[in-house]
């Protein structure tokens, strides 16, 4: 098989590898797809923990495709079945996945594209939110994850307030149903909105979903009295810092909204296929940009640089 495998900082190569073998308990996939994740940037760009050269496939995790073989005690799924699954060296044609992290994708999805894990991921963090009719919600950072929280929160009833940096991203909020869009630009200019679009109460509950400082203190600000301050931004890059007078005085409830449960993992992948099966959530406008597996350098590159009308990037096969 094909398998990416970064040789450095910047830098990858397509070998041609041995297909894996699965193992008692395990399928191997033919795989269609995969989700370029910005958590991948940090080791593209080379820290001085990262080890190359990658395993074949590294860092790729957002797979979708057909089961090409079965382990012994499979019982649950079939050869030529089509999945979503989490498995970790998808920059390649093959992956072994655990049966327990491979969902069956339905009919209603045939032909579609379904990077399994930040979808399940979405889902995760609305749970965890809270969110309920009537509430008022920030989300600060309109790309895919906040996209799709957008969606699922206009849904639920609730008020959006959509807080972004891009005239892209914006619009893009404007479309998945936000109530207000205010570009992020001065921080003075955003609370004194927020304050008067809330009448001086601020958000009920407000997703900081970045993973950068100005922002997470951003989004304690505007957090009202008792409200929830849900971190879904990556925050990868090393500590933070938090102004926990602020968060003492208002009595801020805050989650970091990371899941590292598999089976919660798989909970939010099922939920998602449910909720685009059935019509309730359609991600695919979020798909902006595909490209083939020789070309992940170019998929990487653009999750980093976001250029104008950049989203979500996936790398089929």
């Amino acid at each position: 098989m094909r398998a990416a495998i970064l040789t450095g900082p910047g830098q990858m190569e397509i070998k041609e590898v041995a297909l894996p073998e699965p193992g008692p308990g395990q399928v191997r996939l033919r795989l269609e797809g995969c989700g370029v994740c910005a958590s991948n940037l940090t080791p593209w760009a080379g820290p001085d923990w990262m080890q190359f050269p990658t395993e074949p496939g590294g860092l790729g995790h957002e797979a979708w495709g057909i089961v090409d073989a079965i382990g012994e005690g499979v019982g649950a799924l079939s050869v030529g079945d089509r999945v979503a699954a989490l498995t970790y060296k998808s920059y390649a044609e093959y992956d072994i996945a655990d049966v327990d992290s491979v969902a069956p994708l339905p009919a209603a999805l045939s032909g579609q594209p379904f990077p399994g894990e930040p979808l399940g991921c979405a889902m995760n963090i609305f749970r965890r939110s809270e969110i309920e009719a009537g509430q008022t919600i920030a989300i600060i950072g309109i790309g895919f994850l906040g996209a799709i929280l957008t969606r699922l929160a206009k849904d639920a009833g609730a008020r959006v307030i959509a807080i972004s940096r891009r005239p892209y991203s914006l619009d893009l909020a404007r479309r998945m149903g936000a109530d207000e869009m205010i570009p992020m630009e001065d921080h003075s200019t955003i609370l004194e909105r927020v304050k008067e679009l809330t009448g001086g109460a601020f958000c009920d509950r407000v997703i900081e979903a970045v993973g950068k400082q100005w922002p997470l203190d951003l989004a304690a600000e505007l957090t009202r009295e008792r409200g929830k301050l849900i971190v879904a931004g990556y925050h990868q890059d090393g500590p933070r810092q938090v102004n926990m007078w602020l968060w003492n005085w208002r009595g801020l409830d805050v989650i970091n909204a990371h899941e590292r449960d598999p089976q919660i993992y798989m909970q939010g992948l099922r939920e998602a296929i449910h909720a685009i099966a059935s019509g309730r959530l359609d991600p695919s406008s979020l798909y902006t940009h595909t490209y083939p597996l020789e070309r992940l350098d170019e998929a990487l590159n653009a999750t980093r640089d976001r250029p104008d009308g950049f989203l979500k990037a996936l790398v089929t096969f």
